[in-house]
């Protein structure tokens, strides 16, 4: 059970470049979770991955130590979805339902992408603790970045338009 969770249901398994996968995977999913249920759920479902995430990544790697196997990507999943709330935080917050327009989940996943691979400051902290923890706070510390990201990128975006009037 596990291995099914830590794979975030086998799309680990895809190649080339199984994180981008399950990042892709989550974003939509994420997408579709806030039009079809709502931004409390997605909060919940985020809460819940997250969880899950700290489990399985820890049963599968406790005789593994200092490993972080490409094919586990509950930990994007997780990472990509703390991204997505931030831009799901402010249309919501508007009493915006529907779709999330296109470019806030483009922009959470990009901006996602670009802190999971580059890995600055406390990302790669995490990333270097060689743990089990570290496989999922990495992903954290990604999410939370391309959540603000998102959010300064729209700002400064619209930033000029406002100011028109």
């Amino acid at each position: 059970m596990s291995r099914l969770f830590a794979t975030f249901f086998g799309i680990g398994l895809m190649r080339p470049a199984p994180g981008t996968w399950g990042s892709l995977v989550a974003v939509l999913l994420g997408w579709a979770i806030y039009r079809y249920a709502g931004f409390p759920v997605l909060v919940l479902a985020t809460l819940a991955v997250t969880a899950l995430g700290f489990w399985a990544i820890g049963r599968e790697l406790r005789d593994r130590p200092g490993e972080d196997p490409q094919e586990i990507v509950i930990d994007e999943v997780a990472g990509q979805w703390i991204a997505l709330l931030f831009p799901a935080l402010a249309f919501y917050g508007r009493g915006f339902e529907g779709w999330l327009p296109w470019p806030a989940p483009v922009a959470a996943f990009l901006f996602f992408r670009l802190f999971d691979i580059w890995k600055p400051w406390l990302v790669g902290r995490a990333d270097r603790r060689g743990d089990a923890a570290g496989v999922m706070l990495d992903d954290l510390w990604a999410g939370l970045f391309a959540g603000v990201a998102s959010i300064l990128a729209a700002a400064a975006y619209h930033l000029p338009m406002i100011l028109r009037g």
